[in-house]
């Protein structure tokens, strides 16, 4: 079993910065990605939606269009923790921002992942 806990989260200026992580722990040997989605206000878990991914053994990613250029996913296999930076952030990236852990291959879809931390929230102000 693998458990994730998310950190980071805060109240920022529109413009600002901040970087996310995620702290894995558990059968890691059996995850191939982590994931970040976020949830904005307002919105169901089925409207999570998908913003990086990035996989555990090579460090390839993939990202959503909408945050390209602004926000870059990393790990650090030693630690067990995936980081999401942020940058250039706007008001509509206010959401509790998740981490998910996958045995597939850089998955887009919520359905593929198999664990989930419990959020940690990003408010922007303008």
């Amino acid at each position: 079993q693998v458990q994730l806990v998310e950190s980071g989260g805060g109240l920022v200026q529109a413009g600002g910065s901040l970087r996310l992580a995620c702290a894995a722990s558990g059968r890691m040997f059996s995850v191939y990605s982590i994931g970040w989605f976020r949830q904005a206000p307002g919105k169901s878990g089925k409207e999570r939606e998908f913003v990086a991914v990035i996989s555990w053994n090579d460090g390839s990613t993939a990202y959503a269009d909408f945050v390209k250029d602004r926000f870059t996913i990393s790990r650090t296999n030693s630690e067990s923790t995936a980081y999401l930076t942020m940058n250039s952030l706007k008001p509509e990236d206010t959401a509790v921002y998740y981490c998910a852990a996958s045995m597939a291959p850089l998955p887009r879809a919520r359905s593929s992942y198999e664990t989930w931390g419990q959020g940690t929230q990003v408010t922007v102000s303008s």
